[in-house]
């Protein structure tokens, strides 16, 4: 039975392989067939308008006032331009329909080369349940989840010590974590946001004890690429009862513990200002301007795997690469365990530049890379930068490194798990499966 499933599996990823490649087929034939010369006219508009859209993006984003405005208008007239212009030539019909095929063309190849995934979120080891756990709570974080979830009672019922952080005044997390460990804490957690998260991992990689996660922060990228419910703080909990452990990396910047990403330049110059918290889009759209055109700041160089990047307006150092050119997988990683750091470096100093970005990989102005150590420089004795959204600087120049399977987690037994990623599109690959010889899906790496 075994090997029936296989053969039908096989075949339903040839019949999908093949689907794919003739529907992009079909779908570039209908442009030349039925607008002939005036297809060529239809695609260079399309791409005329998407320029302009991403200049006018980055005149937004690097003017004030009246300019910025302007900026704003051309950014949102030119794709209408780009209709109104399909709609005057009597051929609105004819790129909605080479678009839908290339919509079936994408949806069949990612079906056919899904087959060729696995599952990459770890399975773990289940263990026995910790005898004195030590949970360290922000009922501030995530707009009071701690308190709506009832996460301290919940924890405290199932034999886990709680530290409640006062609101009104600040509090070393991880001093209190040490001191937990050294009075015989075999169980470290947090319930609040990354940097917390992070801070307290930290220390439990240091002591080598078990570190469990409970997402009652904001945004929890850390759960979320732990496979963890985010809208289910208290699930998280089944760890302290029915959990499996696995090991985790963790990112180092500095002298300072992160699990998701340090960040250098525009948004790390932003986070600074005391302004940020109370009011994001008002700050983001003041600084910009300075940080984007070079007149924030210091000059930063890039140093990672033999390449050097001058002048990078935005640096993302990530614990394990973050998913890039497939918006689908923008902010998540495909594993936590992998050895190696993610950098994602961004330099564009005019609009063109700007446009540019939109070829993804292949634009000059991006750099996307998988190292185990990154240096970044700067013209100025202290570099800001901000570690799992957390405000910081540090003497230049700053090093980044990753700390393989350092931490280890233990999550909930049932969990809803890492989503599998949708798979990049490989031509190539297509027309090995719609066309060579028949054999058992081949496992991505």
């Amino acid at each position: 039975m075994g090997d029936g499933r296989g053969v039908h599996g096989v075949t339903a990823q040839r019949r999908a392989a093949r689907l794919a490649l003739l529907a992009a087929f079909s779908a570039a034939s209908v442009l030349l067939l039925a607008g002939g010369v005036r297809s060529v006219g239809l695609v260079g508009a399309g791409l005329g308008g998407l320029a302009a859209c991403a200049a006018g993006l980055w005149w937004t984003l690097t003017r004030r006032g009246v300019a910025r405005v302007c900026a704003a208008v051309l950014a949102a007239a030119a794709p209408a331009a780009v209709i109104a212009f399909y709609v005057a030539a009597g051929l609105l019909w004819l790129v909605l329909l080479s678009g839908g095929l290339w919509v079936l063309a994408a949806c069949a190849g990612w079906a056919a080369l899904g087959a060729d995934r696995v599952p990459t979120a770890a399975p773990g080891v289940p263990v026995a349940p910790p005898q004195r756990p030590f949970l360290i709570m922000n009922p501030r974080s995530g707009g009071g989840k701690v308190t709506r979830h009832r996460l301290r009672e919940k924890a405290t019922a199932l034999g886990a010590e709680v530290v409640l952080l006062d609101p009104g005044r600040s509090q070393d997390v991880v001093a209190l974590a040490r001191e937990a460990v050294a009075r015989g804490a075999d169980l470290l957690g947090v319930a609040g946001g990354d940097g917390t998260q992070a801070l307290v991992a930290g220390v439990a990689a240091a002591h080598d004890v078990p570190f469990v996660v409970v997402a009652a922060g904001t945004r929890n990228h850390f759960a979320l690429d732990l496979g963890l419910d985010r809208n289910d703080p208290a699930a998280g909990l089944d760890a302290l009862t029915d959990g499996v452990e696995f090991r985790v990396d963790l990112g180092r910047v500095g002298d300072r513990v992160f699990v998701n990403n340090a960040s250098f330049g525009a948004y790390a110059a932003v986070v600074q200002s005391p302004a940020y918290r109370d009011d994001k889009v008002r700050t983001v759209l003041h600084l910009l301007p300075d940080v984007l055109t070079g007149h924030h700041g210091p000059r930063l160089t890039v140093c990672a795997g033999g390449v050097t990047v001058e002048a990078p307006q935005a640096v993302l150092v990530s614990n394990n690469p973050y998913r890039v050119g497939d918006r689908a997988g923008l902010g998540r990683r495909e594993r936590l365990d992998g050895g190696v750091l993610g950098l994602l470096s961004v330099r564009a100093d005019n609009a063109a530049q700007a446009a540019a970005l939109l070829r993804g990989r292949r634009s000059p102005g991006l750099t996307v890379l998988a190292t185990r150590a990154v240096l970044v420089d700067a013209d100025a004795p202290m570099v800001q930068v901000g570690v799992d959204g957390e405000a910081l600087s540090f003497p230049a120049p700053v090093r980044c490194a990753i700390e393989h399977r350092a931490l280890r987690v233990r999550v909930p037994r049932r969990r809803p798990g890492v989503p599998r990623f949708r798979p990049r599109l490989d031509w190539r690959r297509l027309r090995e499966l719609a066309f060579g010889p028949e054999q058992p899906a081949r496992a991505a790496r």
